[in-house]
């Protein structure tokens, strides 16, 4: 009995070592299988994402499939059809694996993990991409992914992201770095019944310092489009790295530090809510320049804006507001280079504060005001009070400047008016209400110690230049209101606006171009023809 057993004892052990060399044989078949199919594999993949994804090639340098089912591509490039060079981004590691936890809920789905991509991105290829009739969603990114990893995703993430946007300059880029992205429970497997059932985040670098970062929630799987609700938090944001960009709408963007912080909603009923919190702007430099070449652009680009404002007005699904915005410590300009001599206009030291500013209705009056220093010198107050529109502008508006130094305006002066000064006070008063289509309000330019012609700066000017400007002089001297010694002149601004379908923003700028020429320049004007006759 006792060999028996040892018999039978030695025969299941040679089973047992056949079995574990069959075993061992066979993972090891496998490895060798899985490291000789890495190039089928890679050109497999390299070809299923050129054949469905449209608008762009591809070029992968390795992938491997791991025995846990794993995936992995290395040293992915890939290419806008259109503008190849640069290519659009390139991925080092591009990992794709099982998320075994959920088999236990019945669940088979996926992650994707992205390591340190590098993007770059340049005008022609971002114009090309908004210009494209084929919707990002319908380019065929998840027919090419599914074709070579079945495996429905759960979850999305993005490590440490290099990216750069050329715009106009090549070597003025806007650059981020450091960003990481992630979404998770995409398939809805955990919080079925929530209107968002994802978890988002993103935090990373926006040019040299500014923070970024945001959290919130979506639904990825909403009909008939996703729905995302997030907050947004900005730090120390550099805006002078934006001027490549807002130079091709005419503004010249220099300096400036923004923080802020916000909420952004976008619901599968298309239901829109943009909410800025809290928005500060500090040590601004911003000049919108008019110029002859590009007054075309000018016209369509105030006519775009125009039309979304209109169609924002309250828009039944759209909720736009601004709870509170600081502006400070600043200036801003206007430069007309169309005119002769070329002149700029502008506010130093400008302090600017919106509360409650919103496309609806309902959300009730918002406020502005600002302070500074008009032309470097004339200290400027601007109230007002803004309501949504409901079929044309409406608001309030009182303006005051008192005591700018006139020779600051010479340049002004000598575009409109032929002359200048080398000595003098501008002031100007002016309140406005615009209501169902009508403005009511007054403009009152007052000028004080006007001097035009003085010997030392005029004497390389022409003799019939001279006596122009002497005669000026001569003018307001004679028509000074004694003894305040100041000329003054009022214009009444009453009747309907130039065109009630324009928006509040268009309405305010017509109505300041006209003042100059109704109310400034005539305060001059009027007073050389009474003397004349």
């Amino acid at each position: 009995m006792a060999l028996c057993a040892l018999f039978a004892y030695r025969n299941e052990m040679r089973i047992l070592r056949g079995f574990a060399v069959s075993i061992a044989l066979l993972v090891a078949i496998a490895f060798t299988a899985l490291f000789f199919i890495d190039e089928p594999l890679r050109a497999f993949i390299e070809g299923q994402l050129n054949a469905y994804v449209k608008g762009y090639s591809f070029r992968i340098g390795k992938a491997h499939l791991y025995p846990n089912l794993s995936l992995e591509i290395l040293d992915a490039t890939m290419y806008q059809t259109a503008h190849p060079d640069p290519p659009v981004a390139h991925l080092p590691r591009w990992h794709f694996s099982v998320q075994w936890r959920h088999l236990l809920t019945g669940h088979i789905v996926s992650d994707y993990l992205i390591e340190r991509p590098v993007l770059h991105i340049t005008l022609p290829q971002a114009a090309k991409e908004v210009k494209d009739p084929v919707p990002v969603k319908e380019k065929g990114w998840r027919d090419a992914v599914y074709s070579f990893y079945p495996i429905k995703i759960n979850e999305f993430k993005i490590t440490d992201a290099e990216g750069t946007y050329v715009d106009q300059d090549p070597s003025r880029p806007l650059v981020f770095h450091h960003f990481n992205f992630r979404v998770g429970n995409i398939r809805n497997i955990h919080y079925r019944n929530d209107a968002y059932p994802s978890d988002l985040h993103l935090d990373g670098i926006l040019f040299k310092s500014g923070k970024v970062v945001a959290n919130g929630h979506a639904n990825f799987l909403a009909e008939p489009h996703m729905g995302v609700d997030a907050e947004i938090k900005l730090d120390h944001v550099e805006l002078d790295h934006l001027l490549p960009v807002t130079s091709r709408y005419n503004v010249q963007l220099r300096h400036g530090l923004l923080s802020g912080d916000g909420h952004i909603e976008y619901a599968a009923d298309s239901t829109t809510v943009a909410n800025l919190k809290r928005v500060t702007i500090e040590g601004a430099r911003v000049d919108y320049v008019h110029a002859v070449v590009t007054a075309a652009a000018e016209q369509e680009v105030k006519e775009k804006t125009v039309e979304t404002a209109k169609e924002l007005g309250n828009h039944p699904q759209t909720l736009i507001r601004v709870d509170h915005a600081v502006i400070k410590n600043s200036e801003f300009g206007f430069v007309n280079e169309a005119a002769v001599p070329t002149y700029r206009v502008y506010l130093t030291g400008a302090h600017l504060e919106l509360a409650n500013i919103s496309n609806q209705f309902t959300e009730g009056t918002g406020t502005v005001k600002i302070k500074g220093k008009f032309m470097g010198s004339g200290d400027t107050l601007v109230s007002g009070t803004f309501r949504p529109e409901q079929k044309s502008p409406d608001f309030d508006l009182n303006v005051k400047i008192e005591q700018a130094q006139m020779r600051s305006m010479n340049e002004l002066l000598r575009a409109y008016g032929n002359f200048d000064v080398v000595q003098g006070e501008f002031s100007f008063y002016s309140e406005l209400s615009v209501k169902d289509g009508t403005v009511h309000g007054y403009m009152k330019p007052l000028f004080k110690d006007i001097k035009a012609y003085d010997k030392r700066q005029d004497k390389e000017k022409s003799t019939f230049r001279k006596l122009y400007e002497g005669l000026i002089d001569t003018v307001a001297k004679l028509l000074e209101n004694q003894p305040r010694a100041e000329v003054a002149t009022k214009v009444t601004v009453s009747g309907p606006a130039d065109n009630p379908k324009t928006d509040t923003w268009e309405t305010l700028v017509r109505l300041f171009e006209n003042a100059f020429f109704k109310a400034i320049l005539p305060g001059f004007d009027r007073q050389l023809e009474a003397s004349k006759s």
